[in-house]
């Protein structure tokens, strides 16, 4: 089917101005992906037909039909809309230029780009801009634009399509208010559009790791001609989710347009409430791999606090699956004010699994650990080393605090010695779990043979 140019003038700048509303959907990815499914107010003729559409930044190799009985043939992208690729748009055209008085406009032919060459009036060559280009409306680009080629069994009404694009993104965030050993659980996502401009769209949120394949450099180049735009307009309830694949998608209730410059939260799940763990930990000091060396200074060790969120499987809380993102743990003051006491990065965490959120360094806990022997032996190849180490823990709390020190340690290594009783949870790590008297101090002593 052959379209006159008019006709095609004028179906790209409906498309290019014309809200789409209620016609749109979008996937969005946390790492930046955004799968657009769009139905467009374009008729289709049967057999073959070819339509030049404004859509905006995308991949053009991700393009596909939700229409079973359309075929795409082949595309064309051009989302060169800058002014270099316009001029190279020009090669072989005459263009005026714009300059000082006296003279307004100066003509030249562009012979090529990359270096930039011009050919005046007088027939000389000029390897500078004559002026400020004034391109013809036909060479340049107001959006990035697709140019499909299409074959239907009949004749359609409408065309959806579907492709990925880049920019948007998305991030949960969670806020846990405490009371005593209990706490109430609330889960946000926080929505930026980035490079997306739509109106009244319905949107999904993706969490799950989803492999991708090496972007080109075309790719690349493409993306960034978009603007940055971002999402509004919040919704009113809360997201449903459902498990898709390996992954989960939460899908925001009603519609949302996306504009500049702002960010739309949406509630995840309805507030829950759980029970809540704190526990205190000393990190490991051993070097993970390699040779332990002699050290006779003592350091001191942040004693790290944890609150283990429980979640029960067949429990409102328990039962959901938690995108990975930020938790903010807030404790009410003697006043009733919310104090925002920590907060950090999760990953995702399944359905039955506890949610464990470091919350930073404890104030009236302290620990100084000290090395207080070494002895190196050689055996054949390899060197053994026995060394005994000293954690000194003082609580200035009213009440009893249990301590879990930790060492950390890959390869052939025990504790031969040790003043408090130590478990291995793994291969590679052992803990002693120590209780300090409110008021007090504990002193931790051990003694650690390690070959390498």
């Amino acid at each position: 089917m052959t379209r006159s140019p008019s006709l095609i003038l004028a179906a790209f700048l409906t498309l290019a101005a014309g809200p789409l509303a209620a016609q749109t959907g979008l996937t969005i990815y946390s790492d930046g992906r955004v799968l657009v499914r769009r139905v467009l107010p374009l008729r289709v003729p049967a057999g073959a037909s070819q339509h030049r559409l404004a859509l905006g930044a995308l991949d053009p190799g991700s393009v596909f039909t939700l229409d079973s009985t359309i075929a795409i043939t082949g595309t064309q992208f051009d989302g060169a809309v800058d002014d270099l690729n316009t001029m190279r748009r020009a090669v072989g055209r005459r263009l005026l230029f714009r300059i000082a008085p006296p003279r307004d406009t100066i003509s030249a032919l562009v012979l090529g780009t990359d270096p930039e060459r011009f050919q005046l009036a007088d027939g000389t060559v000029s390897f500078g801009r004559p002026g400020q280009p004034m391109y013809p409306v036909d060479l340049v680009l107001l959006e990035p634009t697709l140019t499909l080629g299409l074959r239907a069994a009949s004749a359609r009404p409408s065309l959806a399509l579907g492709w990925f694009t880049e920019g948007a993104s998305w991030q949960a965030n969670y806020q846990v208010m405490l009371r005593g050993s209990a706490a109430r659980v609330t889960g946000h996502a926080a929505i930026q559009g980035g490079a997306l401009s739509v109106d009244s769209a319905e949107i999904q949120l993706l969490a799950g790791s989803i492999g991708r394949a090496q972007k080109s450099g075309l790719q690349d180049a493409m993306y960034r001609v978009s603007e940055m735009r971002a999402a509004a307009a919040p919704p009113m309830d809360m997201a449903s989710s459902e498990q898709v694949g390996e992954a989960y998608l939460y899908t925001i209730p009603g519609r949302l347009s996306l504009r500049p410059g702002i960010v739309t939260t949406a509630a995840l799940f309805e507030p829950a409430g759980t029970t809540v763990e704190r526990t205190f930990t000393v990190g490991s000091n051993l070097p993970y791999r390699g040779p332990i060396g002699q050290t006779g200074d003592e350091g001191e060790a942040p004693v790290a606090v944890t609150y283990v969120l429980r979640r029960p499987a067949r429990t409102a809380f328990g039962d959901l699956p938690i995108p990975g993102g930020t938790v903010r743990i807030y404790q009410a003051d003697e006043a009733g004010r919310p104090q925002l006491i920590g907060e950090a990065s999760v990953g995702h965490t399944a359905a039955g699994q506890d949610l464990r959120v470091d919350a930073g360094s404890a104030f009236d806990l302290t620990a100084h650990r000290v090395q207080t022997s070494y002895v190196t032996r050689r055996d054949s190849s390899r060197t053994i080393a026995t060394a005994g180490y000293r954690v000194t823990i003082a609580n200035a709390k009213d009440s009893v605090v249990a301590v879990d020190v930790l060492e950390d340690r890959w390869g052939e290594w025990r504790i031969t010695q040790s003043s408090v009783p130590a478990d291995r949870p793994s291969a590679t790590r052992a803990r002693f779990r120590v209780r300090v008297p409110a008021k007090g101090e504990v002193v931790l002593s051990y003694t650690l043979q390690v070959t390498w």
